[in-house]
């Protein structure tokens, strides 16, 4: 399931002064592995190092633009080891606006990002996480161990065709090697010409 119309999506955000909405507020189908990779053009591992709210140009939408540095790619290419990754919502001033189920990305904080090219209100054509909290994952070290866990763990998910309604990885999410592993074997297996899982 593409989520491609923002439009529609804006209805989903919660408007609060300094206030954030509750995350099972709204609920999404499950996506697995194999779809995040065929369904996104660039998958990334990047820190991310500033982030900057604004409105757009109708002033009708709050966006944030959050400068990674890119460490590995993994699928896609990108020009610069600096890229911008917008997201909707954000802070400007004493509002802010909360996509509910959305990605969140922090300074200081690294990431795995499958990102694609997408329209946003007021944004035509940017790099963004259409796939909300479950196209990223939080990469944490848990004892001598990086791990990568799905934002969408705290996100109450609809089962895919196949039964299943966990994010990928699961609430302890997975070792951050195994998912580099995976991501890539998928990748070079859609390079070779079988077919997309949609």
């Amino acid at each position: 399931m593409r989520w491609r119309n923002w439009a529609v999506m804006a209805l989903a955000c919660g408007m609060a002064a300094g206030a954030a909405t509750a995350a099972n507020a709204s609920t999404f189908l499950r996506v697995g592995l194999d779809y995040l990779v065929a369904e996104n053009e660039t998958i990334v591992v990047g820190e991310a190092t500033s982030a900057r709210s604004y409105w757009n140009a109708a002033g009708t939408f709050i966006l944030t633009d959050v400068q990674v540095s890119v460490s590995q790619v993994l699928k896609g290419s990108v020009k610069s080891k600096e890229i911008t990754v917008t997201v909707p919502g954000g802070t400007v001033g004493e509002l802010t606006s909360v996509v509910v189920g959305g990605a969140q990305l922090a300074p200081g904080k690294t990431y795995v990002l499958f990102l694609d090219r997408i329209d946003l209100p007021g944004s035509k054509g940017v790099l963004a996480v259409h796939d909300h909290g479950q196209g990223a994952f939080d990469v944490d070290l848990e004892g001598n161990e990086l791990r990568a866990v799905s934002q969408a763990r705290r996100q109450e998910l609809l089962p895919d065709a196949a039964g299943k309604a966990d994010a990928v990885g699961g609430a302890e999410g997975m070792p951050l090697a195994r998912l580099l592993a995976e991501v890539r074997q998928l990748a070079a297996r859609e390079r070779n010409g079988r077919p997309e899982v949609k």
